[in-house]
């Protein structure tokens, strides 16, 4: 039986259609999750030209723009080899079934059910947002923006001891979910101020002056957002100078500094796995969708705001 995959073969067009498997041990897929902000850029075809080597995906097929096969959180079943019968978790596309080397399957801690584990990527990104922006206990925290990764990034944050974490977003249906993650919501005009770390993840220019106007004095704002080959005017009159604030990137694809030492890909990946125990994080999941009826559904799901983690479902024999 050959794998089928989800391709993008144009400016907001996708289709299945035949997948390499890859080498290694067969996987035969369960689930995997919608990643929206990357995954609407590449659908729209918006992936950089000087971006594009960063931006491969590990099982990647084509090249941006079209046609490319992308996806980065799968959860399956290997038929084979050393983890056979358990499930695990993969950087794979959207696709029926693969091979990967056992090195590149991470086994789910018994505590987390494989529907939820298609968050894996998501909390592994806002776990390095958290480290990139040294927040610590005692914080007065803002998020700005309630996607997947900025409610993980706020999730973490207010489990510091004595943290104070406020989700900020123009969206008021998000203030239950900020409740059920365990922070507290505000709409933009009545966002915090004087915060110690503000975390920005709207990919909007609105949001990041929300973001600045959020900090306080020698605060850091890590910018957690990825605007594709768009770009965001930076509001850095005013105050921004006066008040010595830290603006500071942050990527997945490298680990912050003070962690290399001690930490590698792998470390980092097993962590976010067992930090998705907690069953408050389904409210994260925001529908499900069948991978035969996905080429239809694809745009619309990546175009909805209400998305966050949109999983699909797989057969299985």
């Amino acid at each position: 039986m050959s794998a089928t995959a989800l391709w993008c073969v144009a400016p907001r067009e996708a289709a299945l259609g035949p997948g390499a498997e890859g080498d290694g041990v067969l996987v035969e897929t369960l689930f995997s999750g919608i990643s929206r902000g990357t995954e609407r850029l590449v659908f729209e075809g918006r992936v950089p030209e000087s971006e594009a080597d960063r931006m491969r995906a590990p099982a990647q097929e084509g090249a941006f723009p079209f046609p490319v096969k992308y996806g980065y959180c799968a959860v399956g079943r290997p038929a084979e080899g050393a983890f056979a019968g358990r499930t695990v978790f993969a950087l794979q596309p959207h696709q029926t079934r693969f091979r990967a080397p056992e090195t590149m399957l991470t086994p789910l801690p018994e505590a987390v059910p494989p529907d939820r584990a298609v968050l894996t990527s998501n909390m592994e990104t806002a776990l390095n947002v958290l480290w990139d922006s040294g927040a610590a206990a005692g914080d007065r925290v803002a998020v700005i923006g309630a996607g997947v990764v900025g409610a993980l990034v706020a999730y973490l944050a207010a489990r510091l001891p004595g943290a104070a974490v406020t989700i900020v977003d123009v969206n008021a249906a998000r203030a239950s979910l900020a409740d059920s993650l365990g922070c507290a919501f505000a709409a933009p005009d009545a966002a915090p101020r004087d915060c110690d770390v503000v975390i920005h993840a709207t990919a909007t220019a609105d949001g990041l002056d929300t973001a600045l106007d959020c900090a306080g004095f020698e605060a850091t704002i890590v910018e957690a957002s990825w605007y594709g080959a768009g770009t965001v005017p930076v509001a850095l009159g005013g105050a921004f100078h006066s008040r010595r604030l830290r603006l500071v990137s942050s990527q997945v694809g490298h680990l912050p500094a003070m962690r290399g030492p001690r930490w590698d890909h792998a470390r980092r990946l097993a962590t976010a796995l067992d930090l998705l125990h907690d069953p408050a994080l389904d409210v994260l999941i925001s529908g499900e969708t069948e991978f035969e009826a996905l080429p239809e559904r694809y745009g619309a799901i990546l175009m909805d705001p209400a998305t966050l983690c949109h999983r699909i479902k797989y057969k299985t024999t």
